[in-house]
Order: structure tokens, then C-alpha cells, then sequence
């Protein structure tokens, strides 16, 4: 086999629900298989070292929200908007990446990417090393290059679905997905480590945006200089010859009268808000009864660790039996009861150890159904394209995370005395917050749970492809999306299983 490319067959006879077994087609069979290349993992690595690095620059302020209010001589709230430009920024710029990553392709999103969180890192330290004082002085600067770094995040982050299509076989497409969308959860882990323990005053403050700045320069001239091509030189699957089929908005229109996916739009959303609240008020939460900033640290480093085993144990399940809806609807139940015991443990004193047990179990259950959640929207709206079905996902968390942060912050109340705290001057009240957050988890798991029925619309097509068949209905809702035909005539045909020689039209394999 020429440099990296092995031959396989991508489509497993395990996707079938019919009773009857099938005699697949021997003639198609001969000729739907496709060839995958080393290369894929080097690009898989790009991603999620540029994912990670994003995400540092997201959290940075978050952990030590206290040292940096004083160094930047602005209020709690005010610091909490330096994660915040992030949910903001993201919603105008979410549709204008979604057609980017579509149209324009994967190589072009993700240099621009790099070079946006570049810039932004290094503005973010050029701020606080300059003389300047007052809300007009550094924090502004900071703030700017919190912006940039928000310009990047959509398009870094929509992408792995799109990578995980047109580099990955449909067997392993969900686990490329899980390992790219799970280093950004990485990057949180790292700032919720490398912020408490850099920033022990106020002054640490420039020197811990310098740590972050670093890397973000190193993967920028890798992905430069590595990234090559958007896609492969032949397609790993029946389905990436045909990803983003659709025109962007003939697409945008699928999907917004697919019921199957609205439900997954807003039900989901409400999760990832969920968890942009827990992420950026942790450390104001656990302060007022008396847990320090490197307790809180450890406790968001134990909620991405288990999230990140989760989400790779799950993954690893789903390529295997691509139950998507099964898995995620158990994870989503259990995620909800976590959810409620946290606003419990976190109003408690002194209990350390049922603080981080439940944070924990919220990150064991509840990181790990974002990847397969994204995989999920591609199946149910397919053929849309990859960027745009999972975009829109993300939209919607983004959207909710900024009403939920807002809302939660105004239920907040002064507290007059808490001997215990470690916040500081501003000691809040976060026991109505945190009962409001669970309710809201609660009803959202319960509108997924009942109401999300879809037929695996991919899946489908790419059975379709090797046994021939008409589009089966797996779903007893036949309202869940508008009925998309699936010619044979859609898929590419590569080399057959006898020869080593690639198509006499491809080009050679890299």
C-alpha cells in the first residue's frame, strides 16, 4: 500500500435493524472500499492542540477571578465578562464559520484559526505589561485580545465534526470526534491548574497570560506549515464524497423543520450552558463556604479529567454499536441527578470530599455526550453539512450560557456576614442560583428523554451504498426531518479489494 493509505471497508453490517438478515451486494461490495491515511492523526493532533490552547485563553481569568478584579482594577462581574466575550462574540460569527468550514474547507478555517488565537494571546499579554491603569487602560487591552481569541473559537470548534468525516472511516469517525472536541475541555483543565498555581497575587497576573501565549505562537506556525489540505486525496467513506451536499442555506432550511433536531438544538444547549456556568463560577460558588481558589482548581481539573475518561469510554462504545440516542439519553439522566446534588454539596462546609466526588460524576456523565451529541446532530440532519448541523448545536449553547450566567448572577444576594469565605470584599450568595441551574438541567433532560426520536440518516446512506436498500425507518416518527433521497450514484467508487493501485484519477496517497 503506498505511504500511510490502507484499504478498508467502511460500512459494517452492524447498522442494520431489520429482523431479516441481507445478502449484500457482491458487485458494490467489490467496489465501495476506500482508502484512510496516516496523515489523518497528524491533523487530528493540529486540531486539538489549537482547541486546547483556545481554551486556555477562555478560562484564564475564571480560577483566580479575585487576584485578577485587583490587578485590572475592575469588579467580579467585569472579570466574568472576559469569559463571557466568548458566548457573545460566538453567536453573530457562528453562521459565518459554518459556511467557511463548508465552502472555503478545513485547511483554510483552521490557519486563520490559529493565526486569530495568536494574535489575541500575545494583545492579551502586551496589555498587562504596559503601564496602564483603570478599566480604560488594561483592561481594555485585555479585553481585546479576549475577543480575538473568541473570533477564534467557532471556527476551531466546529470543527471536528467536519475533520472526523472527511479524514475518518464511519468506524472511527466518532472517536476522532470525541478526541478532538475533548482537548478543549483539556485546555480548561490546564487553566483551571496553571491559573491558581502562576497567580498567587495579583502581580502574577502578566506572567501567567505569557504561559498561555507561548504555545498559542508554536501552534500557530504547525498548523501553518502542517496543514495541507482539507481533506484527504481519496475519501475514507461512502459519505465524505458527499459531505455538504447541500447548499448552506437550503441546508439552514432542513434543519429548521427537522423536529428531531430542534429538540437536540435546544435540549443540548441547555447542557452546554450548564456547563459554561460551572466551568466560569466554580471558584466564586465554592469561595463563599470557605474552599480556596486551588480546592476549586482541583475540582475543575477532576471535572474534565473524568469527563475526558467519559467521553472516551463512550465514544469507543458508540463507534462499536452506534447506539448514539441510547447513550446519550442515559448520560443526559444521570448528568441531571449530578447536577442536583452539586447545588447541594456546594452550600455545604467542609466537605471536601463530596464536593469533588460530585464534580466528578458531572464531568464522568456529563462531557462525555458532547462529542456523540455532535455526531448525533450530523446522523439526524444528514446531508447537511457537518459544520452546520453541529455549528448551530453550538449556537445554541452559547446563546443559553450567556442568558444563564446573566440570569444566575442577578439571583445572586450579598451576604452580610460568612466568617468562612475566601472571596474576598464580594461575598454572594449562590444557594437560590444553583437550585434555579438544576431545575433547569432537570426539565431539559426530561424534554430530551421523552420528545427525541431519529432515524441514523448517515448511517442509512452508507448501508444503502454496499446492500442496496431503500432508506429504512428506524424511528416510529416519521415527522422527525424532512425525507432526503439517497441515490447510489452520490458515493465515490475507489480501488477494488484486489488491487493496491489507487484510482487511475486520484492522486497519489500522502
Amino acid at each position: 500500500m503506498e505511504d500511510g493509505a490502507a484499504e478498508i471497508k467502511t460500512v459494517s453490517s452492524s447498522v442494520s435493524s431489520s429482523e431479516d438478515p441481507r445478502t449484500p451486494n457482491q458487485e458494490l461490495k467489490k467496489l465501495l472500499f476506500f482508502k484512510v491515511y496516516k496523515r489523518r492523526w497528524f491533523v487530528l493532533l493540529v486540531l486539538c492542540l489549537l482547541n486546547c490552547s483556545n481554551a486556555t485563553l477562555w478560562l484564564t481569568f475564571a480560577p483566580v477571578a479575585d487576584q485578577s478584579a485587583k490587578f485590572l482594577a475592575v469588579s467580579l462581574e467585569q472579570v466574568n465578562w472576559l469569559s463571557l466575550v466568548y458566548m457573545v462574540v460566538a453567536i453573530p460569527l457562528s453562521f459565518l464559520t459554518t459556511w467557511m468550514l463548508d465552502v472555503l474547507g478545513l485547511r483554510t478555517t483552521m490557519i486563520l484559526a490559529a493565526w486569530i488565537n495568536m494574535s489575541g494571546a500575545l494583545l492579551r499579554f502586551t496589555g498587562t505589561s504596559l503601564y496602564l491603569q483603570g478599566v480604560a487602560g488594561r483592561y481594555a487591552v485585555v479585553m481585546l485580545g479576549q475577543t480575538l481569541g473568541a473570533v477564534a473559537q467557532p471556527l476551531i470548534i466546529f470543527a471536528p465534526t467536519k475533520m472526523a468525516a472527511r479524514w475518518f472511516p464511519d468506524h472511527q469517525r466518532a472517536t476522532a470526534n470525541m478526541i478532538a472536541s475533548m482537548s478543549n475541555p483539556m485546555g480548561v483543565l490546564l487553566a483551571s491548574i496553571l491559573s491558581p498555581l502562576v497567580v498567587q497575587t495579583p502581580g502574577g497576573l502578566p506572567n501567567l497570560l505569557l504561559v498561555y501565549a507561548v504555545p498559542a505562537c508554536v501552534i500557530c506556525f504547525v498548523t501553518t506549515i502542517g496543514i495541507r489540505s482539507s481533506s484527504p486525496p481519496t475519501p475514507p467513506s461512502a459519505s465524505a464524497e458527499s459531505s455538504s451536499s447541500e447548499p448552506f442555506l437550503q441546508g439552514m432550511k432542513l434543519l429548521l423543520t427537522n423536529r428531531a433536531y430542534l429538540v437536540l438544538l435546544l435540549c443540548f444547549g441547555s447542557g452546554i450552558a450548564v456547563f459554561t456556568c460551572f466551568s466560569t463560577l466554580l471558584e466564586q460558588i465554592l469561595c463563599v463556604q470557605g474552599y480556596t481558589n486551588t480546592f476549586a482548581g482541583v475540582c475543575g481539573a477532576l471535572f474534565i479529567v473524568f469527563g475526558v475518561v467519559g467521553a472516551a469510554l463512550l465514544g469507543v462504545f458508540v463507534d462499536k454499536t452506534k447506539k448514539f440516542t441510547e447513550a446519550t439519553k442515559v448520560n443526559f439522566s444521570f448528568t441531571a441527578l449530578v447536577c442536583i446534588a452539586f447545588s447541594v454539596v456546594s452550600q455545604l462546609r467542609n466537605q471536601k470530599a463530596a464536593v469533588a466526588v460530585v464534580c466528578s460524576l458531572f464531568g464522568f456523565f456529563g462531557f462525555s455526550i458532547y462529542p456523540v451529541a455532535m455526531e448525533l446532530s450530523v446522523e439526524c440532519s444528514y446531508p447537511v453539512g457537518e459544520a452546520t448541523s453541529a455549528g448551530l448545536v453550538f449556537v445554541s449553547g452559547q446563546v443559553q450560557s450567556v442568558l444563564y450566567i446573566v440570569v444566575l448572577q442577578a439571583l445572586t444576594t450579598r451576604l452580610a456576614d460568612s466568617p468562612l469565605s475566601t472571596c474576598g470584599d464580594a461575598v454572594l450568595s449562590w444557594k437560590v442560583p444553583m437550585m434555579v441551574m438544576a431545575g433547569l438541567c432537570t426539565f431539559f433532560t426530561c424534554g430530551f428523554v421523552i420528545f427525541f426520536k431519529t432515524r441514523y440518516r448517515r448511517l442509512e446512506a452508507e448501508e444503502q451504498a454496499v446492500y442496496g436498500t431503500k432508506q429504512r425507518d428506524a424511528s416510529p416518527d416519521p415527522k422527525d426531518a424532512p425525507a432526503v433521497e439517497t441515490s447510489l450514484e452520490t458515493f465515490p467508487r475507489s480501488a477494488d479489494s484486489t488491487s493496491s493501485e489507487l484510482p487511475s484519477n486520484a492522486p497519489p496517497a500522502s
